[in-house]
């Protein structure tokens, strides 16, 4: 396959094929998701002649991405995500090595990264049992039958029906629905920072500035959502647990995810203060105060700045569709 030379290709294999295209879909940087075929012996496969098991091939998707944009590592954090990587005879319901999981590295920079990432994932401890995984260079891609692309839009209710029927709904909630989306964060270097970031997320970020109370964005703001890190998007508070206390800045009464926070002894400007920083992201977000509401206490005082807000009707799509329930 012929690529504009400045995007690349990231092979995945996570069991059916029909479940791992959406949660890459929507990604900034991701530019064309193909279902179909690797690894095997055979030509040009039919879904039938994989489907036996016999032809050596993998059922697995193929992304074209804007390395600019998007990153290998956050696909293989995504990736991750979708499978049981312990399974060594196939995905949930599917048996067979066609549904067999692995990542088909490109180059010598993936099969690194794709290692790294492997590794990094067992020593984490969220799954007990060993990492079955393979890594493997990438041969011919076959692409799959039309009927087989985008499956989940043309077929959406029986799309659902064999996600939850299949157990992978299920098994992905249980494992991944208390963890934080993006704890793999690779912090990019100042210079890229500068030029994403407008001047004023930069100084609060990265130089622990504070913005001008009651003329920023969010001190006000009352729709229903979730507020991640700007920096590296990792969920910090909810609009559940906001309310006014009067300073001009947005205040919390708790975080969202306890892990994505971390309190530092601060004492600039003649006072004794608790700074809160984003774990991953290491982004400078405000302080935390004793002068909050019950049941807490706490008055997590922040950065607009810091911040970016997820809506409600935008979670599913931008990938934190685990908070949907706290809006039910």
């Amino acid at each position: 396959m012929n690529i504009h030379s400045d995007y690349k290709l990231a092979t995945f294999a996570g069991g059916c094929f029909w479940c791992m295209v959406p949660p890459f879909e929507n990604l900034d940087g991701v530019l064309d998701i193909k279902s179909g075929y690797i690894g095997g012996n055979t030509q040009n496969p039919t879904y039938r002649e994989v489907s036996t098991g016999k032809t050596g091939h993998y059922e697995a998707i193929q992304i074209t991405y804007d390395p600019e944009k998007v990153t290998y590592v956050e696909l293989l954090n995504i990736f991750w995500r979708q499978i049981d990587p312990t399974d060594a005879s196939g995905q949930f319901a599917d048996e067979g090595s066609q549904y067999q999981t692995a990542i088909f590295y490109h180059d010598e920079e993936q099969r690194v990264l794709a290692e790294e990432s492997k590794e990094q994932l067992q020593q984490e401890g969220i799954f007990e049992d060993l990492i079955v995984t393979k890594i493997l260079p990438a041969t011919e891609f076959y692409p799959a039958e039309e009927y087989h692309q985008q499956y989940h839009l043309k077929n959406p209710e029986h799309y659902q029906m064999y996600k939850i029927g299949s157990g992978r709904a299920g098994f992905l909630k249980k494992i991944w629905g208390n963890i934080p989306i993006k704890e793999n964060y690779d912090k990019p270097e100042k210079e890229i920072l500068k030029s994403k970031l407008t001047p004023m997320q930069y100084t609060v970020t990265q130089e622990n500035g504070t913005e001008p109370p009651f003329n920023n964005e969010y001190w006000d703001y009352k729709k229903e959502g979730i507020y991640v890190d700007i920096v590296s998007g990792e969920p910090l508070f909810s609009s559940k647990d906001k309310f006014d206390s009067g300073s001009g800045w947005p205040s919390f009464s708790k975080p969202l995810v306890n892990e994505n926070i971390k309190a530092h002894l601060d004492k600039s400007h003649g006072m004794i203060r608790s700074e809160v920083r984003s774990k991953h992201g290491d982004s400078h977000l405000g302080h935390v105060f004793d002068d909050g509401p019950e049941p807490t206490g706490l008055r997590y005082c922040i950065n607009s700045a810091a911040l970016r807000f997820i809506p409600v009707k935008d979670l599913e799509k931008e990938g934190y569709g685990e908070y949907l329930d706290l809006f039910k």
